[in-house]
């Protein structure tokens, strides 16, 4: 056979119908924190200002792609400093620098001041971009103060009430148009469309800008883009803003878009431009020369009619026209290494730097150091556009700068040497065949000589045009490397803030949970015995029944309302008392409790009545000697009673006093003794009760709490049922292991227990199902008046209560 206890030790589980339960009888809990929190999200949802999110793309050429070369990397064979190969990181830097979000934020001039409407008793502002009734007109060179709010009240159609808090305490009424000037500020206002302006009357006009700081914008929006690839491998870049007025990102992601495509072609075209630069200060140097030659030439013609010279002298003109062409071309290539170490020492960043072979220079291991540092420049810019100075990538950058710069300084002074040994061995040669030329008549010399400065200067000229022509051409066909795919549109932003269903779901959720989650930490740290579950987890003393609320103002409800639900609980607690008889006829009943507070009294009081209201002859017999209330209840002198009798001080028949109700009979306690459990432990004890047995149906004994004396332990020797009463919401878990551990060792005869203070309507209301198969339940609907006390509504959460009953 089953242990009766084994139950005590099973497993705990989570009660869901009692959570259920609870969670039901506290619904206008969730009513008001629903409420609440959907109210707290309706003043989010109007009163936050919006913030929406623009989106824009670019593809950026990557290295694969670079090597594909067009226009001007093309035209001149060699050029390796038009062949810039992106990274995608880096291009990420660069959109995100300091210098383009610069140029772009100076080129948005509706950027330079930001315009607010303050809403109607100041609660809500407004971003007006482009939209404000009014511009600021203000010299960028004159001294503003940043960040400072001036309100502006528009009064009328041409004035306008001028406000500047904070230690400045500025009020003027000031007409629009006219120049306001202080040591702060200098500026004027005028409306935007003055022509089509209608002043608002029932509307709040009034508004205030804040003239910016243009680096501190520049770092606003430098912190709030955000730039992402659309996959690892993949070279297109998504970029995206966050700000309050969905057409001024819009604006901002356009713009610097166009500054980003504009800044790397004019970063080509820069190479262009500083070789036709540089071609057009040789062929200035040329010019001249070569314009008096041909004057002097035409001259001599004229004078000396010389048509034509002699073969032998034809072939002195061509050997020494070759060599004086391969001496330009050496002070060329002298001009360009000077050139070069200048823009070396001039500390300047190699981006635009002019290629070796536009002057036919055969050295790739120049060529190739040229190549190498503009690469480490450019790696060192992007670095200082997105990290920070002192990083030690950064640092080995900067010191292969110096090395390759080094190198190229040593590369230069070696070829200038080179050069300078060509040169002697040019002029010697040139000498030599100026001895051969003396040979000629003096007027055929003189022709030749003349003839030779015209002819080298011309071919000098004519190389350098066109290479001009080249390099012209190579900056009309640059294009972009990168390219925008996908222009920012305002169709496309997003409202990110305040998402309007999610905070009235989330508001919804929270005011679910929150009630939820309280009720689960009161429930969890709660030791008050609450339902029939926390009794049955911790002992097997079976339950005879529970006791509704008294919601009277009597201690006596059953009998002064006996068709209340109050009286109905008590008439079955007297049905299941049959249940519990022992061999006797007679019974006494004693009742105790763990505590004073738990209603034992008071059920004793109702117990004894309706069983007296049944034709049987009841005696109510007070026996907690040490704090006695039954005389109080029927409002008797309690001068005599049991202390007296067991002390000797009163006869037996003196202690039976007949109540107002019939059938029913009082024995008070009588005055505190000392020694209370010596007393009832007495034989007179004994004595009273054989009488009582023999002369009463039933014999109900209210006894002192069990948990404080001992007294009730050494009168529930002497009674035939034994009833303890458990209050709800009261009572402490605590107790029921000594209830338990009584129960089991058999130190209490017929021990049962009586839930009461059950509250009707509660939770736990329906979750009692107490007796021997008689079952009694709140939940039950009864047919109208059947209790004298069913349409009694005390208060708003009753009369809910009563009302969802109705419906069911």
């Amino acid at each position: 056979m089953e242990n009766p206890t084994s139950k005590l030790f099973a497993e705990e589980t989570i009660d869901i119908k009692k959570y259920f339960g609870k969670i039901l009888f506290n619904w206008y809990w969730f009513a008001i924190s629903i409420f609440l929190a959907v109210s707290v999200a309706y003043v989010v949802n109007r009163y936050t200002e919006p913030i929406y999110r623009a989106y824009s793309s670019v593809i950026v050429r990557d290295d694969e792609r670079s090597k594909g070369l067009t226009g001007a990397e093309n035209i001149i064979e060699g050029m390796e400093m038009f062949r810039s190969q992106k990274n995608v990181q880096n291009e990420i830097g660069i959109l995100k620098s300091f210098t383009i979000t610069h140029r772009a934020i100076q080129e948005l001039k509706d950027f330079e001041v930001t315009y607010l409407a303050v809403g109607r008793r100041g609660i809500k502002e407004a971003k007006l971009y482009k939209a404000s009734p009014f511009v600021v007109r203000y010299d960028s060179l004159s001294r503003q103060l940043t960040g400072k709010p001036v309100y502006i009240t528009i009064l009328s159609k041409d004035e306008y009430l001028l406000e500047i808090d904070e230690n400045l305490n500025i009020h003027r009424r000031m007409k629009f148009g006219e120049h306001f000037r202080t040591d702060y500020f200098d500026f004027s206002i005028e409306l935007r469309n003055p022509d089509s302006y209608v002043h608002r009357t029932k509307l709040s006009n009034k508004y205030y800008f804040i003239i910016n700081s243009l680096n501190g914008l520049t770092n606003q929006y430098r912190g709030k883009l955000v730039i992402e690839p659309n996959d690892k491998k993949g070279s297109i870049l998504t970029l995206s803003t966050t700000g309050y007025v969905a057409r001024q990102e819009v604006d901002y992601l356009n713009k610097l878009m166009e500054i980003y495509i504009r800044s790397g072609l004019e970063e080509k075209n820069q190479i262009a431009t500083n070789t036709i630069e540089f071609v057009d200060k040789q062929l200035n140097l040329i010019v001249d020369s070569l314009n008096k030659v041909e004057v002097r030439l035409q001259n001599f013609r004229l004078q000396n009619k010389v048509i034509d010279i002699s073969h032998e002298g034809n072939l002195i003109v061509q050997k020494i026209e070759t060599l004086e062409s391969e001496k330009a071309l050496l002070e060329m290539k002298e001009n360009y290494y000077v050139y070069l170490l200048e823009y070396i020492n001039s500390l300047r960043d190699f981006q635009d730097v002019i290629a070796p072979s536009l002057i036919e220079m055969e050295d790739p291991f120049l060529s190739s150091l040229i190549h190498q540092l503009s690469e480490l420049y450019k790696k060192e810019k992007v670095y200082t556009f997105s990290v920070e100075r002192e990083i030690p990538s950064l640092k080995l950058i900067q010191e292969q700068i110096q090395d390759t710069k080094q190198a190229i300084k040593e590369n230069i002074r070696n070829s200038l040497n080179t050069l300078s040994l060509k040169k002697q061995d040019l002029n010697i040669q040139i000498e030599n065949t100026d001895i051969e030329l003396r040979k000629l008549p003096k007027t055929e010399r003189q022709y030749i000589d003349i003839q030779r400065n015209y002819q080298v200067n011309n071919d000098i000229y004519t190389y350098l045009l066109q290479k001009r022509a080249e390099a012209g051409i190579a900056k009309a066909s640059n294009i972009a490397d990168n390219k925008i795919l996908d222009m920012a549109r305002m169709e496309n932003t997003q409202r990110i803030k305040p998402k309007t269903s999610m905070n009235y779901m989330m508001a919804i959720l929270a005011g679910i949970l929150v009630p939820v989650i309280l009720i689960f930490i009161v429930e969890y740290f709660n030791n008050r015995i609450i339902s029939r579950n926390d009794i049955e987890k911790q002992t097997t003393v079976p339950i005879l029944g529970a006791i509704g609320h008294n919601s009277s103002q009597t201690d006596l409800p059953v009998f002064e309302n006996p068709k209340s639900s109050l009286a109905e609980t008590f008439r079955a607690l007297r049905t299941n008392l049959k249940f519990l008889g022992t061999q006797t006829e007679n019974k006494v009943i004693a009742i105790s409790s763990s505590l004073t507070g738990e209603g034992k009294t008071f059920c004793a009081l109702n117990l004894a009545t309706i069983i007296a209201m049944s034709q049987k002859k009841v005696l109510l017999v007070g026996l907690d000697l040490r704090k006695p209330k039954i005389h109080k209840v029927f409002n008797i002198e309690n001068t005599s009673g049991v202390s007296t009798y067991l002390s000797g001080q009163t006869e037996l028949d003196e202690l039976f006093i007949e109540s107002s109700i019939p059938n029913l009979h009082l024995t008070t306690s009588g005055p505190i003794p000392p020694n209370p459990a010596e007393l009832i432990d007495s034989k007179k004890m004994d004595e009273f009760f054989d009488y009582v047995r023999d002369n009463y149906d039933y014999v109900v004994l209210d006894t002192p709490p069990i948990a404080i004396v001992t007294d009730a332990l050494l009168i529930a020797k002497r009674s035939d049922i034994n009833i303890f009463v458990i209050r709800q919401n009261f009572t402490s878990k605590g107790i029921l292991p000594l209830i338990e551990e009584i129960y089991q060792k058999e130190e209490i005869k017929n021990l049962s227990l009586i839930i009461n203070d059950l509250k009707i309507g509660g939770y736990y209301s329906y979750t009692y199902d107490y007796g021997y198969g008689y079952a009694y339940n709140y939940g039950y609907r009864y047919a109208d008046s059947y209790y004298s006390d069913e349409n009694e509504v005390r208060g708003f959460r009753d009369r809910i209560i009563r009302l969802f009953r109705r419906k069911a």
